[in-house]
């Protein structure tokens, strides 16, 4: 026997609708649950807004928020590095010059919600702000030096576009951390003149240098000539000291032997006597005596 379902076709429709409805509600309540809470990294800070207005700045961590009425956007806090590869510049001798740059900055915490208000992201900030600083102090420095001085003080040059950089965004939310200048281009004519006269100067430097050993040379020469003359003439004195003494030493010997003599008249025959070696004369002149001999 055939059964007949006595279920009204409204009634049923109205069922469905009943099912689509709670379904809806159900998404809404899961999405609303999602949408009300959020977390923030270490490495930046949150700028909460309530219908589009900028509420305060959230704080690394769990936060919860009014679903479809507050809203939140991120900003790094951390370090970002922009590159200038083309920033020409005339030094202060008017030679052109290219300049590779690059710029390292980071957002202070306490100014994420001025950047937000300003710039809306990091990306902006940079293309509406250091994109427009950067050449203008570079081109302002670097025509505080000349086409060698900075290349022989690029660190003075570095630090000079630092700290100008910085003074020119001190109410902007950025802070500099560090300018590096990593290329310092001119033009092919004037590399060319450089390099002739670092060859000239190096010539003359090779000069000097051959001059001043030479001056050492001739120095060293004069020293060993006037030393051999120093040991000639201490040479030459001393013999003449030595024979001065020696003539001395002889003519006061003579002096003794004559006062000796004078005093002792017999003194002469004594020392033939001490002298003699005891053999008599082999021939006699007449009428002379035998000597030192007495017979009484």
């Amino acid at each position: 026997m055939e059964r007949k379902d006595n279920v009204h076709p409204l009634r049923k429709a109205g069922g469905s609708a009943s099912l689509v409805a709670l379904g809806i509600i159900i998404l809404a309540l899961i999405g609303a649950s999602f949408e009300s809470w959020y977390t923030v990294d270490q490495r930046e800070r949150a700028v909460t807004l309530r219908n589009g207005a900028i509420t305060g700045v959230a704080e690394p961590g769990l936060h919860f928020k009014l679903p479809f009425v507050d809203s939140y956007a991120r900003v790094s806090t951390q370090s970002h590095v922009v590159k200038f590869e083309q920033v020409e510049a005339y030094s202060r001798d008017q030679q052109p010059a290219t300049l590779v740059v690059s710029v390292t900055y980071s957002v202070p915490a306490d100014r994420v919600d001025m950047l937000y208000a300003r710039y809306g992201s990091i990306p902006s900030m940079s293309a509406r702000l250091l994109e427009r600083k950067v050449p203008d102090q570079v081109k302002t420095i670097f025509g505080q030096f000349t086409a060698i001085s900075a290349v022989q003080d690029r660190a003075k040059l570095t630090m000079g576009i630092s700290d100008a950089l910085r003074h020119s965004v001190e109410d902007q939310p950025i802070h500099i951390e560090g300018v590096q200048i990593e290329e310092i281009g001119y033009s092919p004519a004037y590399e060319a003149s450089v390099e002739d006269r670092m060859k000239a100067e190096v010539a003359v430097f090779t000069r000097q240098q051959n001059l001043e050993t030479e001056r050492i040379n001739a120095q060293i020469a004069v020293t060993q000539a006037k030393g051999r003359a120093d040991s000639v003439v201490a040479e030459a004195q001393a013999r003449a000291q030595a024979v001065r003494l020696a003539g001395e030493a002889e003519a006061a010997a003579i002096e003794a032997k004559g006062k000796a003599l004078r005093e002792n008249p017999s003194l002469v025959q004594l020392i033939a006597a001490e002298q003699w070696d005891g053999k008599l004369p082999g021939t006699m002149v007449p009428g002379s005596a035998v000597p030192f001999i007495s017979v009484k």
